[in-house]
């Protein structure tokens, strides 16, 4: 029996973890335990898409909550470590980005417990965003390292991680694999099921193709009132040709009345065809990307996504992880700057663009649990 501990603690990462449970429930002689680190604490941010997804309840729940990035890190490293040093596993799968990534990938590592990475050899190169941080250190610490992209091959090549000998993993070497994106895998398991089940675009009273959707999480655009700005200026002008649907993260809630001018704030709740709405549930985010005539962003997994169902994307970041997209033209880097915005909606509205397949076949969960068999059958 190989037994596995999953750590989630981001709600991304719990969309993803339900491509690999789904294939685990198929495989008696896999064991799968979830560790929640509690970075994502609350019902609307976590709870919900277990229950949508049908992702089994966390065996271990670590309620570490929000902090800065050293305290949160640090807790959910020392409540990790404590897990492991309780119950035996295998491995550790980790997904991502976050400091529960980040957490993960050092207390497995410094017991000596093989880190599998999904998600591996993403790179924005902007190291000042943690997720950078994050990414590369989990990158380092791992034994496999599962690549949704040729392009994170390749950056995994070039910093030496490709079938490089690693003494933390038992004497088995570190292994690169391009398993493709179980994110990928998820939008073509999950997009029937919430087209068919969803009425989020009856509640807002909205057509396919008549919206925009938008998404602003990144504190380098929700902490700077300059950037906040701009990228509320650009949305209200895009409000006077389509509707603009918003999701609000609770953080960007709070930062909207905190950094938005009071008179740009009240002109962005009062437009007729602004729709600012609580965090929506995993379905409702596919409904939305799948109908929307353009997404506006500054989320990877959203940018991505959007690639998935076919929807162009203005990225408001100055880089992006996801170069394949920016690559084939279906996604254009506009950063904060509210002409920029405007420019990029206007041009891909109406374009033809097209959508290679990029990420993989919708098997990479069964690719990722093939290898993770074969590694720990190996001989040491």
């Amino acid at each position: 029996m190989i037994k596995l501990l999953t750590v989630i603690g981001a709600r991304p990462q719990i969309i993803k973890a339900a491509a690999l449970s789904r294939a685990l429930a198929a495989r008696p002689e896999m064991e799968e335990k979830i560790l929640h680190t509690g970075q994502h604490y609350d019902a609307e941010m976590s709870e919900v898409f277990f229950r949508e997804l049908g992702i089994p309840a966390p065996d271990y729940n670590l309620g570490v909550g929000s902090g800065p990035h050293g305290v949160q890190t640090a807790k959910m490293t020392v409540g990790i470590e404590q897990v492991l040093q309780a119950e035996p596993f295998d491995g550790v799968v980790l997904y991502g980005d976050t400091n529960s990534t980040l957490a993960g990938a050092v207390a497995a590592a410094k017991l000596g417990v093989p880190v599998f990475h999904i998600e591996a050899g993403l790179r924005s190169f902007a190291m000042a965003m943690p997720e950078e941080q994050n990414r590369i250190v989990c990158d380092h610490l791992s034994s496999l390292l599962f690549a949704p992209t040729q392009t994170a091959v390749d950056n995994l090549r070039r910093e030496g991680l490709c079938d490089s000998p690693a003494v933390f993993t038992g004497g088995r070497g570190r292994r690169v694999v391009l398993s493709g994106d179980v994110m990928y895998d998820n939008a073509r398991y999950f997009a029937p099921l919430a087209l068919s089940g969803c009425d989020i675009l009856q509640r807002l009273q909205l057509e396919p193709g008549t919206f925009v959707l938008a998404t602003i999480h990144r504190p380098v655009n929700t902490d700077s009132p300059e950037r906040l700005s701009a990228i509320v200026a650009a949305l209200l002008e895009i409000a006077e040709e389509l509707a603009v649907v918003l999701p609000l993260h609770p953080r960007t809630r709070k930062l909207l009345e905190r950094n938005l001018p009071p008179q740009l704030r009240a002109q962005l709740e009062a437009h007729p065809r602004v729709h600012l709405l609580p965090p929506v549930s995993f379905f409702e985010v596919i409904v939305l990307e799948q109908q929307a005539r353009v997404v506006l962003t500054d989320s990877g997994g959203v940018q991505k996504e959007a690639f998935f169902y076919g929807t162009p994307t203005v990225i408001l970041r100055r880089e992006t992880e996801w170069v394949e997209i920016i690559e084939s033209r279906a996604g254009v880097l506009a950063d904060a700057d509210a002409v920029a915005i405007v420019r990029a909606y206007e041009d891909l509205k109406d374009r033809s663009v097209a959508f290679p397949p990029l990420f993989g076949d919708a098997h990479a969960a069964e690719r990722i649990l093939d290898a993770i068999d074969a590694y720990l059958k190996e001989k040491c």
